[in-house]
């Protein structure tokens, strides 16, 4: 795309892909981070121990695997034009568990333009396929100007 920040207009929305989680992805999610926390792996623990006021019922997913599903999302996004994806601030608000669907969504709420970059802020979004809202929150998107892309 020429020029695609130009393009950009606040209230656009961004879909992602969804994600299926079942138990094999938050096991193969555990073995790569080396996160083998029982919240993420042991049923039977989980379904007799609270954590504080929270009793989950059963294993959760892991938080980094929602931020890997929008990460996705913006990346796949931004890219081909010509964006990059600089920062994430989210709050998880409901825990995802196995046989949930996670589907991410973008909103552009701001765009603005320093020195040499032009940038774009976006509500982020991950809801499960109720409607119900796992984690919420803002992303931050460069696109460099055009003084840094001569150089």
């Amino acid at each position: 795309m020429k020029d695609a920040y130009e393009n950009i207009k606040v209230g656009d929305i961004v879909n992602g892909s969804d994600m299926e989680v079942d138990q094999e992805k938050i096991a193969k999610f555990a073995e790569v981070t080396l996160d083998y926390n029982p919240l993420h792996l042991d049923e039977k623990f989980m379904k007799s121990t609270s954590f504080g006021k929270t009793k989950y019922g059963g294993i959760i997913g892991h938080g980094l695997m929602n931020y890997g599903v929008i990460t996705r999302m913006m990346t796949d996004w931004l890219w081909p034009r010509g964006g990059i994806h600089r920062r994430l601030q989210t709050k998880h608000v409901k825990p995802v568990y196995p046989g949930d669907t996670i589907l991410p969504k973008a909103t552009v709420l701001e765009k603005s333009i320093s020195k040499n970059k032009r940038w774009v802020i976006f509500k982020i979004e991950l809801r499960k396929q109720n409607g119900e809202l796992v984690v919420d929150g803002e992303s931050l998107a460069e696109f460099p100007g055009e003084q840094m892309k001569k150089s």
